[in-house]
């Protein structure tokens, strides 16, 4: 009862309701946030302070930044929502602070789209070389479908265009990426897709910014030839995975384009399919379905995509798995 009191009496101010109303349709930093609302920086600081520490906010860091949105989950969350959706759509200040959101909006668009320009004939490139992404994206859909997915991370998200592809069948959608320049470009392609339930936020793939056993969906989607230790990644994947949740890992077969260490920052020249499985299993994983994409496009496409499909394993089964792992190891000793 105190905690729904609480965050009745934090909604209950005038400049509060309109900052749910906006929250409710973006994530926003404070300085966007006194651009829409048009009242200084320390009164609209003082305002998010106290809705976040009534659960009616979500507060995340991304570099020097700072963000906001309509809280994720409790009844803080909860709250939220049913206080937004009585808000009145014909208000007219709320109409004008939307106005100003999408004025917004069309700034970070701008921002994206010469970010995009600069880097897209680097990223046209490496596509060339491998099976046209969208087989790859089919693939995927195929692999996720016919599953239940509360909760959907996508990590090293990017462009966001996982959760954009996925996400629309989840019911919530977290990109996670250390890049602030690729959570921009991600943030304004979900919010131009109408992807309202997915948000990205910055952080390490190696300590995701997530409780245990909390995503259906997890998705590694050409990231983990970037990174120098991909087995952690693997593992902190598979702990956030709810039990019979699924892993999903997209990425190159070994390969010699050593100019991609160079040009690319790649890090490592593609996997084999028996280390990715060894990383699988020892993450408490079990391997479902590992599907080859070869190349198409000529000579030049010589980069085959390598798609895993592995899902955690319940306690019993992998408590049943470790006994015998041990019973074997003890036969071989």
């Amino acid at each position: 009862m105190e905690e729904l009191l609480t965050g009745l009496r934090a909604a209950g101010e005038p400049t509060r309701l309109r900052l749910l109303a906006i929250l409710a349709k973006s994530e926003l930093t404070v300085t966007e946030l006194t651009q829409i609302l048009r009242q200084s920086q320390p009164r609209v600081s003082r305002h998010l302070k106290l809705m976040c520490e009534a659960g009616l906010l979500d507060r995340f860091r991304e570099g020097s930044w700072v963000f906001y949105r309509r809280a994720h989950d409790g009844q803080g969350a909860r709250l939220a929502t049913l206080l937004t959706g009585l808000v009145p759509a014909g208000d007219p200040t709320v109409a004008r602070d939307l106005e100003r959101l999408e004025a917004v909006r069309a700034l970070r668009a701008e921002r994206a789209a010469a970010f995009f320009s600069a880097n897209a004939e680097q990223w046209n490139r490496i596509r060339s070389l491998h099976v046209p992404e969208a087989k790859v994206e089919e693939a995927l859909l195929d692999l996720a479908a016919g599953r239940r997915t509360g909760t959907l991370v996508d990590l090293g998200t990017g462009t966001g265009r996982i959760l954009e592809l996925i996400g629309a069948n989840a019911e919530t959608g977290i990109g996670i990426d250390l890049s602030p320049e690729m959570l921009g470009l991600a943030r304004t392609h979900l919010e131009q897709a109408g992807a309202d339930h997915c948000s990205v936020r910055q952080g390490d793939l190696y300590d995701l910014p997530l409780q245990d056993e909390t995503a259906d969906l997890v998705t590694l989607h050409q990231v983990l030839h970037y990174l120098d230790e991909p087995a952690a990644a693997v593992a902190e994947a598979a702990r956030v995975l709810k039990p019979g949740g699924r892993l999903l890992i997209a990425d190159f077969a070994p390969h010699e384009l050593d100019f991609l260490r160079e040009e690319q920052a790649h890090r490592r020249l593609g996997f084999t399919e028996e280390e990715v499985r060894g990383w699988l299993v020892q993450a408490g994983l079990e391997v479902k379905e590992v599907r080859e994409l070869p190349p198409e496009g000529g000579d030049e496409a010589k980069l085959t995509v390598v798609i895993y499909a592995a899902d955690k394993l319940k306690a019993g089964a992998a408590q049943r798995r470790n006994a015998t792992g041990s019973q074997l190891a003890g036969v071989k000793a």
